[in-house]
């Protein structure tokens, strides 16, 4: 029990710093620049890395070490999304929605590089700054996980061909929900989110650990032996970049930066012309009426 409020001390931290550090961005920096989007996505970044990381530990340790069962773990991470959800200030923090708000034409190219740029430093400083945190050795899973930090092991527990499909599954699931879902209320769209993103853990969990994010799966796996860089890079971003474009070309009908022609969907037009001829004396009325 003690592990576990060490952990949730450092989730209610790392979110209280995090937000503080909005607030004071936007406080700073004018709304709307280059500079503005930088912050806010690099913010949500470090903030989403950081609870990962703890509750990798939890997951990974925390049953035989804590006794924690899956119900307090998904529990958690249920709960930690809808956080997530509530404080990101329009923040994605994850490349794959960056390029779909590209593929949509609703941002530029400049904007949609720089937010993945910050998407990325954020989430490696968060893993940064997690490992000096964890060497405090606060807790028991905290000492075993500063020990085994230094030869992690890889999340990736299946083909490569296998873990890249899963990740596209993942992320095509998740932004079909994220497009259905976009005009939604917030007080419904982050519960139902957050609870598609446990399911996918759930499930997709012991084959990937289920990122369909690539700035945290860099920040989480990409430096532990076991894969090369190149299989992670498949599995990481191949996959949740296909999943995203599939998703976006099945709920368009087309790519909106790409093409406009409609692959799946006719259609239809505004105004419905009349079919078949007019009588005579409908002719004449429309006639006089003009006279």
């Amino acid at each position: 029990m003690a592990s576990l409020n060490v952990s949730l001390s450092f989730f209610f931290a790392t979110c209280a710093l995090c937000e503080v550090a909005r607030r004071v961005s936007k406080a700073l920096l004018p709304t709307g620049t280059y500079v503005s989007q930088f912050s806010r996505e690099a913010v949500g970044a470090a903030q989403l890395a950081a609870c990962c990381l703890e509750m990798r530990v939890l997951v990974e340790l925390g049953p035989w070490a804590g006794g924690f069962g899956p119900d307090l773990l998904l529990t958690l991470v249920f709960l930690l999304f809808v956080v997530h959800g509530v404080t990101f200030d329009g923040a994605s923090a994850n490349p794959t929605v960056a390029f779909q708000e590209f593929l949509m034409a609703e941002a530029s190219l400049p904007s949609t590089l720089l937010k993945v740029a910050a998407q990325v430093l954020g989430a490696q400083a968060a893993a940064a700054l997690t490992q000096r945190c964890w060497a405090w050795e606060l807790s028991d899973l905290h000492l075993l996980q500063s020990l085994m930090a230094v030869h992690c092991s890889s999340t990736l527990r299946t083909s490569v061909l296998q873990g890249t499909l899963v990740e596209g599954a993942c992320t095509f699931f998740f932004h079909l929900s994220l497009l259905r879902l976009q005009h939604s209320l917030l007080v419904y769209r982050v519960p139902a989110l957050a609870l598609l993103v446990t399911v996918l853990a759930y499930t997709a969990g012991p084959y990937t650990s289920a990122f369909f994010n690539p700035a945290l799966a860099a920040s989480v796996t990409f430096h532990c032996s076991g894969n090369t860089l190149l299989e992670y890079a498949h599995v990481y971003c191949l996959g949740p970049v296909a999943g995203m474009t599939l998703a976006v070309l099945l709920h368009q009908g087309h790519l909106p930066r790409l093409f406009q022609r409609n692959l799946f969907y006719r259609q239809k037009n505004k105004y419905r012309t009349p079919r078949g001829k007019l009588s005579p004396g409908s002719v004449d009325t429309q006639m006089l009426t003009k006279e």
